[in-house]
């Protein structure tokens, strides 16, 4: 680890001398952040006792521009990892360092980067601090600018898993054209523009298999469009994976595809979203043993709202890559001001539906032969995953008070989601009531009240939460989740917790105590499960 530390700051010093002679002359910025927390056991709750009785995870990122070089570090620190999260996140190291130098319409980065290709299903490296997921690639990019309205983009290297790397070598290329920048005689007097797509990415994985005969190089390639008339925008894309047999899939050799498109209307105070997504044997990792959020090349998006309140987000989606069709339908319309409905200051209403079914598959017996494990009808669908019902309804009453009203119907299949066994299909309503009062200039106070109602899993649960804000420096909060409708009546528990913070500048420190439930936290269909605990919260963020 020392040597790894060591090797990474000389390297980063010898980039920084070779491309940027006055240092003087550039640019340092970066930020930080502690998480830690002091953990209490409690076994009404479920939460088990810590050995080092307080855990923690540490971050900061320091990045230096000059001109058109730029070079960037950042050290982490989990000591040990807070619950909740792959423990294999375990020490001190910097396991993200760059060097990108950008000459006019070429740009060449050298280190660890970031990168997307299209939607991201052939490929997307990103960190999610909220989940402590990061699949950053760690070699060389490079991306080109031929001409207006041509780019390319190319990348080798390897995967961050936690502290060092997966032992497939990833590989991509990745080309996009602007039709209406590329013919701009053509198409001057054009009004539809045109973008059209295509990538390639193959890993290469030695086969080490006893037993079996793996592909040591697998290829995905893509193709995508994206049409923009006036206040329509469509977009599409479709990929096709070659035979992957690994963990996720069983080790079976059939090859995967996915398709991706979406319909968006956009004018002023209406907008509505349609979007389509299946998904066929898509796990693209690359290490084939790999389990769990480790080694992702791709992502596969999960078409849910993303729910910010605690009982609308207490069954979140996570998609399944060995097989799903799902769809999502967002419609925002906001009444004028004036308006019957409008009132005086208007009104926001949005309405969002999504759902997401299997595959409807037939296995095959091929043990034998192809190994090809099942097939799947393109256009049916199998068994319920997930569904989600919700209206918003925003609206500014005066000049102090405003408010939102949700409601949300979720149907949540457990035994596929959470990987366990012999639950129904939960159903469950959730209300939600918002409101923010403006006491001063400087103070307000927001409470919400929420209430989820189900009769499987745990029952039902209300919630409280009261906050309040005195700008620019300080907030207090306290919520209460209550777990009243559960049937074994020794779980009946309230959930409490407090938070105090202090902010300065771009400084922020914030103090809590109190109860987590144990439960699934997911962003964006990626999913960490979070265990009950019991103690002391400390977060310091700052920036500069």
């Amino acid at each position: 680890m020392k040597k790894s530390l060591y090797l990474s700051l000389l390297g980063v010093a010898m980039l920084t001398t070779a491309f940027a002679q006055d240092l003087s002359k550039g640019r340092i910025s970066g930020n930080f952040e502690i998480d830690a927390q002091y953990y209490n056991p409690d076994s009404a709750i479920g939460a088990p006792a810590v050995p080092e009785k307080a855990l923690m995870n540490g971050w900061g990122n320091i990045n230096y521009v000059n001109g058109k070089f730029s070079a960037g570090v950042r050290y982490e620190s989990y000591l040990n990892v807070m619950q909740g999260y792959d423990p294999r996140n375990k020490g001190t190291g910097l396991p993200y360092r760059f060097a990108s130098y950008n000459n006019e319409d070429l740009e060449i980065t050298v280190g660890s980067f970031y990168e997307q290709f299209g939607t991201g299903l052939t490929l997307r490296a990103y960190e999610d601090r909220g989940l402590l997921y990061d699949n950053a690639l760690d070699g060389v990019r490079a991306r080109f600018k031929v001409r207006d309205g041509l780019y390319l983009k190319g990348l080798w290297g390897k995967q961050r898993t936690f502290f060092t790397t997966s032992p497939g070598i990833v590989r991509g290329f990745d080309g996009e054209i602007n039709l209406n920048e590329f013919f701009a005689n053509a198409f001057d007097s054009c009004k539809t523009t045109v973008i059209l797509g295509g990538s390639f990415v193959s890993k290469y994985q030695a086969d080490q298999d006893p037993s079996l005969v793996l592909p040591e190089n697998v290829g995905v390639s893509a193709g995508r469009f994206n049409i923009i008339r006036g206040k329509i925008n469509f977009s599409g894309e479709y990929a096709y994976k070659i035979n992957d047999p690994s963990t996720t899939n069983g080790f079976i050799y059939k090859p995967g595809e996915a398709i991706f498109t979406s319909l968006v209307y956009s004018q002023k105070g209406l907008g509505i979203a349609l979007s389509a997504k299946r998904i066929d044997n898509m796990s693209y990792r690359s290490d084939r043993s790999a389990t769990l959020t480790a080694a992702m090349i791709n992502y596969l998006p999960a078409l849910t709202r993303q729910h910010t309140y605690p009982l609308a987000a207490f069954y979140p989606y996570a998609t399944q890559p060995n097989g799903e069709v799902g769809w999502q339908a967002d419609i925002g319309y906001k009444f004028k001001k004036g308006t019957k409905f409008g009132g005086k200051y208007g009104t926001d209403i949005a309405v969002n539906y999504s759902a997401a079914y299997g595959l409807d598959t037939t296995n095959l017996n091929d043990e034998n032969g192809r190994r090809f494990g099942y097939s799947a009808a393109y256009f049916s669908t199998g068994e319920e995953f997930f569904q989600d019902i919700n209206v918003e309804i925003s609206k500014k009453i005066s000049k102090k008070l405003k408010g939102t009203l949700l409601y949300s119907n979720i149907r949540y299949n457990k035994n596929v989601i959470e990987g366990k066994s012999g639950y129904p299909i939960i159903a469950s309503h959730i209300a939600v009531v918002d409101i923010i009062y403006r006491i001063t200039d400087d103070v307000a106070l927001r409470t919400d009240l929420e209430h989820l109602y189900a009769t499987e899993d745990h029952g039902s649960w209300a919630v409280a939460l009261v906050e309040l804000t005195m700008a620019p420096h300080w907030f207090v909060a306290g919520i209460d989740q209550y777990n009243y409708g559960n049937e074994h009546v020794d779980e009946r528990i309230h959930y409490f917790s407090t938070q105090v913070g202090y902010t300065r500048g771009t400084n922020r420190i914030a103090l809590g105590y109190g109860k987590q439930r144990a439960g699934i936290f997911c962003v964006g269909g990626v999913c960490r499960f979070v265990p009950a605990s019991n103690g002391f919260t400390l977060v310091i963020t700052s920036s500069f």
